[in-house]
This record gives C-alpha cells, structure tokens and sequence, in this order.
C-alpha cells in the first residue's frame, strides 16, 4: 500500500525560512546527539582495533570476515523481538539497557586484550556487542522521533548523521594514532566502554515520555503476527520496501572497508597510522556532504538523488579497488563516504516519517535487518571472496555489483525513481 502522500510529493512546499539548526536547538536531542556522538566514537575506535588486533595475531583474512559473521547473527537473530520491544516498552530505558550491554562488551575486550587471549574469546565479546546492537537500533531509531517536533526530524536525521560520521571520522583517526602510541589495543576498549558510559548519562537527563503501549490500549503479547508486522508494512510500502533493498544489496556488494587492513599492509605497504586515515576517509566525506546537505535546499526529487548516490558510490568503489595509489585511494574513500551519506539520510527519513509511531520500532528493526545484512554480512562477503579470489577482485566485482542492484532498482520501482520532496512523506493508511 502506497503513502497517499506520495502522487503530490512534487507539490508540497517547504516553509520560506528554513533554519539548518532547528533541531539542535532543542534541549532533548541536543542530549541524544552529543552522547550518540560519543558512543559511536568510541564504538569505530574499538571496531578499527579489532581488526587490527585479529589481523596482526593472526594474518587470516578470514579472521576479518569472521568479525562481521559474529556481529550479524544475534542481531539478525534478535532484530523482530526488539523491535516489538521498542513498541511496546519504554524506549528511553530499553536503549539504556542496551547500551550497558555494549560497555560490558568493551570492558570485556580490554580484559582479553590485556591478558593476550585467543581470538576465540574476541569473537565472544563482539556477539555480546551484537546482542546489543540489535537492541539499541529500533530504540534508538524509535525514540528520536519523539525527541523534537515532526518538522524538524528531517534536518535532525541530518544532524545524526553528520555526528556519527564525524565521530567515524576521529574515531580510526584517533585509534590507529592511539595504537601506535601505546603499542597495542587494550586502551582502545576502555576508551570505548568509556564512551557508552557518557551516552547512558546523557539518556539519563532526557524527559520521561509516555509510550506507545501506555497511551493505547496497552502491552501488546509478543506473537508471530506482532514481529512480523514490521516485514507486512514495509511490504505493502512499496516506495520504502524498494529504498531500503536498494541500501541492503548496493552495501552487500560494496564492502571494501572490511580489507582495508589488507589493502594498507599487501598493496600499498603503509602503516597503521595510515590506515586510520584510510578508514577516517569515508567519514570525512560524509561529514563534508551532510554539512552542504544540511544548508542546501531540500532534495526536489529524492528518489532520483538516491539512485545516483548509490551508482556513484558503485564507481568509486571500482577505482578504489584498482588503485595502488595512497592519495587516489583516500580520494575514492572520500567520495564513497559522501555519496553513502545522501542515502542514508533519504533512507532513513523515509523509514521513520512513512511509518506511524506505533509501528516505528517494528519498522526500524527490520530496517536494521536490512543495514545489517549489508554492514556486517558484505563485511563477511568481502573477506571471503577476498581469500578465494584477492582482495582486488573482491572489491571491484563488489562495485560492479552495486551498479547492478542500482539498474534493477531503478527499472522495477518507478515509484521510488519518481519520489519527490522528503517533506511530503506520511505514513501509510
């Protein structure tokens, strides 16, 4: 079932005054965003150390592909049951649950680190990460909404965003420096567990709001039909369904972040510190798009924008992929970043504004299924294919793939190439 806004998408018209900060003025998300900010800081520190760590211990590529197996499957596993969680209990204290699940996670890192475990134990504490990750998404997701007015959520996705990518820019920056520096990784978790610490004080001070199950008719029983409820809407939005394909398998093809670390030792033979700043660089790319992004005009036609982020993103792969070049390579990473930056928040903000409240935390979770397929299993998909066939043609088949699902998505969903302005979205009937 189609949004009925979307046959007039082109005729809604945006307010005459648009303020690039409307939702950095409320208290509330100001409080969310600086602690989101420093928890993912600390989350893309301890994701930079980890390959690090795995490959220098143990130099398999299937080492790395196993960090994204790892992660992947609880939250696969548990992404329905906590999406029906975000909807039906207090999303403010399921996030902070969650979120000292993840510090347990970071500390217990440190703790392996230090004492020069195996890799086993590695792996355990990032499906304890995992577990919490599948929680915090559909909370998170969920609850910003209810953060600021409806009409500033769009230029909040926005702020989100520029703050993850900014806290993914320092964050491997920062790492890879802080390795070099102290000779190893343990400091990297503690950091980490640190950081998750701050945003469970900052949830903390935010105002208690009623939630979906207090202001119905009550806790609905986990069933069957109340988890898959997320998969019957976003079936029947066909506009959504299609954006959020186009994410999962565009990203499944184009995951070269999971071999930078063979790409800075094999093929451009640099070190450590410059492998933090290869894997700053699509971060940095991000941050400078959502910057111009944020004080440009809203998109006239979204879903157009969309498909060409997402091709471009395609090529920049390819050339990555080839290159044997330093500065070419971190030029490439740069435009993959900022072209991935255009679909998130278009994805994103046509997840929650088509979705209505009461089923945001079911939708988000299948969104997170999506994203996460395409994180952590093309992470997966990469590593593999990079042991059976080089890591070149890992990426740059990769980059032909996603130029492929671009075709395919662009042929069969005229409704997502013909979408309009992001400001005319409303929920489905």
């Amino acid at each position: 079932m189609e949004p009925a806004a979307q046959p007039g998408a082109s005729t809604t018209q945006d307010p005459p005054k648009r303020d690039p900060y409307a939702a950095l003025r409320v208290r509330d998300f100001r409080l969310f965003l600086v602690g989101h900010l420093l928890s993912v800081l600390g989350v893309q520190m301890q994701n930079m150390a980890v390959g690090w760590q795995l490959y220098e211990q143990t130099g398999s590529m299937w080492a790395l592909a196993n960090v994204g197996l790892v992660q992947i499957i609880p939250m696969l596993g548990l992404a329905l049951p906590a999406g029906h969680t975000a909807d039906q209990y207090d999303r403010r204290k399921v996030l902070m649950s969650a979120t000292t699940l993840a510090l347990a996670s970071s500390l217990g890192l440190a703790s392996v680190t230090a004492l020069n475990g195996r890799p086993g134990w590695i792996y355990a504490f990032l499906f304890l990460s995992g577990i919490a990750r599948a929680f915090q998404g559909p909370a998170r997701s969920s609850l910003m909404p209810q953060l600021l007015p409806r009409e500033y959520f769009s230029n909040s996705v926005s702020w989100t965003i520029s703050g993850f990518e900014l806290s993914s820019l320092l964050g491997p920056t920062l790492g890879g420096a802080l390795i070099a520096w102290w000779g190893g990784a343990k400091y990297i978790f503690v950091l980490s567990a640190c950081g998750s610490a701050f945003y469970l004080m900052m949830l903390a001070c935010l105002r208690k709001r009623a939630f979906v199950a207090d202001t119905n008719t009550g806790k609905e029983r986990m069933s069957w039909e109340s988890l898959l409820a997320g998969f019957r809407y976003a079936w029947r939005t066909k506009t959504l369904l299609a954006a959020m394909s186009l994410d999962m398998f565009a990203v499944l093809f184009g995951g070269a972040v999971a071999l930078l670390p063979v790409y800075a030792k094999d093929i451009l033979h640099v070190t450590p510190r410059e492998l933090g700043i290869m894997q700053a660089a699509p971060s940095l790319g991000a941050v400078t798009m959502a910057f111009i992004t944020t004080h440009a005009p809203p998109f006239k036609r979204a879903g157009r924008v969309l498909l060409l982020a997402v091709a471009a993103f395609g090529v920049a792969t390819i050339v990555f992929g080839f290159s044997r070049s330093l500065p070419l390579s971190l030029v490439m990473l740069f435009l993959t970043g900022a072209f991935d930056n255009i679909s998130v928040v278009i994805r994103h903000t046509l997840a929650t504004l088509l979705t209505p409240d009461e089923m945001r935390g079911r939708v988000s979770a299948v969104n997170g299924m999506f994203i996460n397929i395409s994180n952590e299993l093309g992470r997966f998909e990469s590593g593999a294919v990079a042991a059976l066939a080089g890591p070149v043609f890992s990426v740059v088949s990769g980059g032909g793939g996603t130029l492929l699902v671009v075709t395919i998505i662009a042929l069969t969903a005229p409704g997502l190439r013909k979408y309009g302005r992001l400001s005319s979205a409303e929920p489905a009937s």
